[in-house]
């Protein structure tokens, strides 16, 4: 393999470097006014939540698996963490993020990441609107008691973002909107709420140490629980967001790669006395789908710009209108809302099982504020409607040889805890002949409930003195047969 092909496409494509280097700009632009409202949530200065930005995007763009993806401080993470930073103080905190980046390491070496196999479509359409809703509704908060003036502005920016692609796309929209916005607002004098009224930008860069906290067994029983709470969170709205970027791009990602790097993100951010963090589907949005960025340079960017914006250039930054911010997250909701997914053609098509599947994601991610617990409980919802659906699909027929002295019963579908139950009741034992053929060629048996409900059919048939022959069985189905047959306790 050449060096040329060794390199990635920014350093040899002048659109692509064009592309991701305005992308990590209008990304940083986003992350300054978050940042500093997660801060706020977590309790913390809001240098703390511009730090742990900072070190999450950079590192993240060299460990981790999915290009493009943003990391950084988070509401889901700031939630979870608030409670400790409130009764224990920011020393635990920052303990509390190097312990949940290395369990999240332990995770990812453990293949944990696997597991996203098993979330279906339609929790996966529900997270995505459930975001997209939680956004906009953190910014209807900056919609409220303000000037008139905010209003206009927001309208302006809207249209911008709208239209202006439609013109050109050698800068991104969000970008021009937001230089535009804020040149307006500081050359007429016009007085509107403005990043700098969020909170003190930092003015120099962090530094790295050890928590301030005992090293003793007490202290990880009190940081363990916060941790490992926030390492389930962080994990699980990262490979959520990096499979959802897969499908924007078409590519695939590494998730147990990803897994390790968010891990390792956290360690850094916490030696730097960040306040942890993971994929932020908001800001991954405005660098993936609305500025078009695909490699790990936009990524690295945004954090490297955050900290140039706020050391460097903290005044003008401080300047920019709330307004315009607004504007980017209202269009980022609008793209992130999978809309085909409400169309009435749409729900017509649907079982109503996955569209139930969708909604329950939607409400409880929604009424929770906990991407988590939405994707839960409709991964856990999606499960029983599956298993009763497929319950319904075993069946037994019976068949009586013409002599009478045997009868054959054919079973058919998935047997498993849910199918098998009720199977027991299916059979005649007291008028059937004295010899009992269970057929199950057109079967599987999935589990030890199946060969208990076998076995009790047996005994039924064997109280009566007749006798049962099971044949058929795949190798499978044999295998876990004579594994468990008899050991379960049953008769």
């Amino acid at each position: 393999m050449s060096v040329a092909r060794l390199r990635p496409d920014w350093l040899t494509d002048p659109q692509v470097w064009r592309t991701e280097v305005l992308a990590g700009l209008v990304v940083a632009l986003a992350l300054i006014p978050e940042a500093i409202s997660f801060s706020i949530i977590a309790g913390v200065d809001p240098a703390i939540g511009l730090f742990a930005s900072f070190t999450m995007a950079v590192t993240i763009a060299i460990v981790g698996g999915r290009r493009a993806m943003i990391s950084a401080a988070t509401g889901a993470v700031a939630l979870v963490i608030a409670p400790l930073n409130r009764e224990h103080g920011l020393g635990h905190l920052i303990a509390a993020v190097i312990l949940a980046g290395v369990i999240q390491v332990v995770m990812g070496v453990l293949g944990v990441a696997k597991l996203m196999r098993f979330i279906p479509r339609s929790v996966m359409v529900g997270f995505v609107n459930a975001l997209a809703v939680m956004i906009f509704m953190t910014q209807v908060s900056e919609l409220r008691n303000v000037p008139w003036a905010v209003y206009p502005l927001l309208v302006a920016g809207l249209l911008l973002m709208v239209f202006l692609p439609r013109v050109t796309s050698v800068v991104p929209a969000p970008l021009v909107s937001i230089v535009a916005l804020t040149a307006v607002t500081v050359a007429a004098g016009i007085a509107v709420p403005t990043v700098g009224d969020k909170g003190e930008l930092p003015s120099s860069l962090p530094t790295p140490g050890l928590p301030d906290v005992p090293f003793t067994p007490e202290t990880l029983m009190t940081i363990a629980p916060y941790a490992f709470a926030m390492a389930l969170v962080g994990l699980m709205e990262s490979l959520m967001t990096a499979r959802l970027v897969d499908d924007i791009t078409d590519t695939r990602s590494d998730k147990t790669r990803e897994s390790i790097g968010q891990g390792i993100a956290n360690i850094v951010t916490g030696f730097f006395g960040g306040m942890g963090g993971c994929a932020m589907i908001g800001q991954t949005m405005i660098n993936v789908k609305v500025s078009g960025a695909r490699t790990r340079l936009s990524t690295f960017l945004a954090g490297a710009f955050l900290m140039v914006l706020c050391i460097v250039f903290g005044p003008v930054v401080s300047d920019i209108p709330m307004a315009a911010l607004v504007a980017v997250m209202v269009m980022v909701c609008f793209a992130t809302f999978d809309w085909h997914s409400i169309a009435p053609a749409t729900l017509r098509r649907m079982p109503v099982g996955e569209i139930a599947v969708m909604v329950i994601t939607v409400v409880c991610v929604v009424v929770t504020h906990n991407l988590a617990v939405g994707v839960v409980v409709g991964s856990v919802t999606a499960m029983m409607i599956f298993a009763r659906r497929v319950a319904r699909h075993a069946a037994v027929t019976a068949v009586t040889d013409p002599d009478g002295r045997t009868v054959v019963y054919r079973v058919t579908g998935a047997l498993f805890f849910a199918s098998a139950n009720e199977l027991t009741g299916r059979f005649a034992y007291a008028t059937d002949p004295d010899r009992v053929v269970i057929d199950l060629s057109a079967a599987h048996v999935w589990d030890a409930s199946s060969v208990a409900v076998l076995d009790v059919i047996e005994t039924k048939y064997a109280q009566r003195g007749k006798t049962v022959e099971i044949r058929g069985l795949n190798d499978p189905s044999a295998a876990l047969h004579d594994r468990l047959s008899g050991e379960l306790g049953v008769g």
